[in-house]
């Protein structure tokens, strides 16, 4: 182990052997704890220009580092998870639940193991199955199996009762229970029933079924029919268990399918349990981006988390994963704890590539809850407005937020957006596009100070035929619809840093408007600029008014994003029958249902055209007329030189080309 008296080592003083290193502060505290192939060159890097802002922001507030050296990458893994496990870093990955799941345990350390459903932390001497999603359906499953395999239920309160007064329980008398209580079994009968019940609540649930299937048909053989009907209810209970569980791969497959949905701070894992080819279980997790991580390592530092303290039977044979594993260090180290080989790969194609798709769908959607869920919160949002008052110096709470975007692509189809929360919840009813115009569409700025005078003129246009109508009497009569323009917001929010700030205040105060506060939000380390200030305003990451602008930010973007893409849709699929006059959506599908394309409508002569019901004499020369000057226009030229045809180049598409 080296430390150094400074925060970077003396050259030459770190090995260029694999290990773990520590980032601490001042009073000895680990602020990051990360893995290396290579300390030497691992370490160097944070010591370089280029790095992204929020991994300055870690080596600024560190005082030293220090690292251990240990024999393989595996070993390092390892380490790297028992460290972030015990001194839990600021600046590491921190995963929380998305929602408290409940399992299916059984305590197999007890003399006579109970079955239960449990939530929260794992315990030692439990094992657990699931997570499900809910525990209705746990009990279900559950109430099914105890015809099959009747273990313990019961409290251990209730156990020794029923010990004590020599009494079973109600599910003793029914059947659904064996009764170790009183003696019915015995110690050795009851965990072969629990070994049986995990099993097939694990997946292995073939041979079980044959078993039933074998005993009811020698009962009937015997011309026990009394045993062989109990047996074929028994069967059914257990496929009627499994019929629970979806089928989606073949009965030998048992893998754990992972996908990993995020943005440049937030992001969410959903895994998805397949045994036996069913789902039988689905958890998910969501992080904060501390740190320029990619989506591998967050998927890592996320399976890290899940399989650290895993119960080695329940882990799966191999592990589907939404992104490519750049090392095999993780396949090494879940196979170490499994004591079998677990195979950790990306599916690129069939059923295991369609599942990962549907998981990573169900990623993105719980990302999405995961965002919204805060801004269902109403203490949440009255504290979100009342620091964001406090932040920006602002008379009141922002009980109306404009937030505003542009979308472009090479200057083409520019879209600006105006999305509006009130009381921190999104007004759809309010929301606004423009369409920008071509003289500023190749530059943000201008953009901004194209939409939001726009905005603001209609605002200042209906309050002034408001004030009209109730100086006439109007309102006294009966009160005057306002329409969203005519509420003014509080607050003004741009993407961008303090130029588009700036250029969103200048367009207001040449209206003659001065009591909008404006700030933009750049997302490089999310920060609010005021126009004014020279530095911006740093908020807390953990902060409600921090993500009330956040949220507001994205929806301002995804909105400005639908009208771009719906422009760019629209532009592509124009058709050559489009600025006929007096051609209609009904006479255009009349004459492409009759000639099959517009290839054949202009190789047509007038008189077939007007043999198509609704189409006249004059209307077919007219739609004759223009198919044959658009013809003209496209057709192709010829090289005067050479006698060659130079066939016309189609414009580059805006689908190739990165904006």
């Amino acid at each position: 182990m080296g430390v150094g008296t400074t925060l970077r080592p003396e050259p030459g003083s770190v090995p260029d052997e694999p290990g773990v290193y520590r980032f601490l502060d001042a009073a000895g505290r680990v602020l990051y704890v990360g893995k290396a192939k290579n300390l030497r060159n691992r370490l160097n890097s944070y010591f370089s220009s280029g790095l992204h802002p929020r991994t300055q922001a870690m080596v600024a507030a560190a005082a030293s580092v220090d690292w251990t050296v240990v024999a393989n990458e595996v070993e390092a893994l390892q380490l790297e998870y028992s460290w972030i496990k015990e001194f839990e870093p600021r600046f590491n990955v921190k995963y929380t639940d998305d929602k408290s799941y409940p399992f299916l345990a059984v305590t197999v350390a007890e003399d006579y193991p109970r079955i239960m459903v449990m939530r929260g932390a794992k315990r030692r001497g439990v094992r657990y199955f699931g997570p499900y999603s809910h525990a209705w359906a746990i009990r279900e499953t559950v109430d099914q199996l105890l015809r099959v395999f009747p273990a313990r239920t019961c409290s251990k309160g209730v156990f020794r009762r029923a010990e004590m007064s020599g009494r079973p329980c109600l599910l003793g008398y029914i059947g659904k229970c064996s009764a170790p209580c009183i003696g019915r079994v015995t110690m050795a009968e009851h965990r072969e029933i629990i070994d049986g019940f995990c099993s097939f609540v694990a997946g292995d649930t073939q041979p079980h079924l044959r078993r039933v299937e074998q005993a009811m048909a020698a009962a009937a053989g015997r011309e026990d029919f009394e045993t062989a009907a109990r047996l074929r209810d028994d069967l059914f209970a257990l496929r009627r268990a499994l019929e629970r569980n979806t089928v989606v791969l073949p009965d030998r497959t048992h893998a754990d399918v992972v996908a990993l949905a995020g943005d440049e701070l937030q992001g969410a894992v959903q895994i998805f349990h397949v045994r036996g080819g069913r789902i039988t279980g689905q958890r998910g997790f969501v992080v904060e981006r501390t740190m320029e991580f990619s989506d591998a390592d967050l998927l890592e530092q996320a399976l890290l988390r899940f399989y650290g303290d895993a119960d080695p039977e329940t882990l799966p044979r191999e592990v589907l994963v939404s992104e490519e594993m750049p090392d095999a260090d993780l396949a090494a180290w879940v196979s170490r704890l499994a004591g079998r080989r677990v195979a950790v790969r990306r599916p690129e194609r069939g059923d295991k590539r369609a599942l990962l798709d549907t998981v990573q769908r169900n990623a993105e959607q719980a990302l999405v809850r995961h965002k919204r869920r805060r801004s269902g919160d109403l203490t949440a949002r009255a504290q979100a407005m009342e620091d964001l008052q406090h932040a920006l110096g602002m008379a009141g709470a922002p009980l109306r937020i404009e937030g505003y975007d542009i979308s472009t692509l090479q200057g083409q189809d520019t879209v600006g957006s105006m999305v509006v929360f009130e009381d921190g919840l999104p007004r759809t009813s309010d929301y606004r596009r423009f369409t920008v115009s071509p003289a500023a569409a190749h530059s943000d700025l201008a953009a901004v100070a194209e939409v939001v005078p726009r905005r603001f003129k209609r605002y200042l246009a209906e309050r002034s035929e408001s004030s009209e109508l109730e100086m006439a009497g109007t309102a006294t009569a009966s009160p005057v619809r306002r329409k969203g323009f005519s509420y003014p917001p509080q607050l003004l929010v741009v993407d961008g840093g303090r130029a588009q700030a700036q250029a969103a205040q200048q367009a207001l105060a040449e209206l003659g408007i001065d009591d909008v506060v404006v700030c933009g939000l750049a997302k490089r380390l999310e920060e609010i600029w005021l126009p004014d200030d020279p530095d911006p305003v740093i908020l807390s990451r953990s902060s409600e008014a921090l993500h009330l602008l956040q949220n507001l930010r994205d929806e301002a973007h995804r909105f400005a994003i639908a009208g771009h893409r719906k422009k760019r849709a629209k532009r592509s699929t124009t058709s050559a029958l489009d600025g006929i006059p007096g051609l209609g959506p009904a006479r255009r599908k009349a004459l492409l249902k009759q000639f099959g394309s517009v290839r054949a409508l202009t190789a047509a002569a007038p008189d077939d055209l007007s043999a198509v019901p609704g189409i006249g004499p004059t209307l077919a020369a007219t739609i004759s007329e223009h198919l044959r000057s658009q013809r003209e226009d496209a057709a192709p030229a010829v090289n005067l030189s050479t006698g060659e045809v130079v066939e016309p180049q189609p414009p580059p598409s805006a689908e190739s080309t990165a904006p």
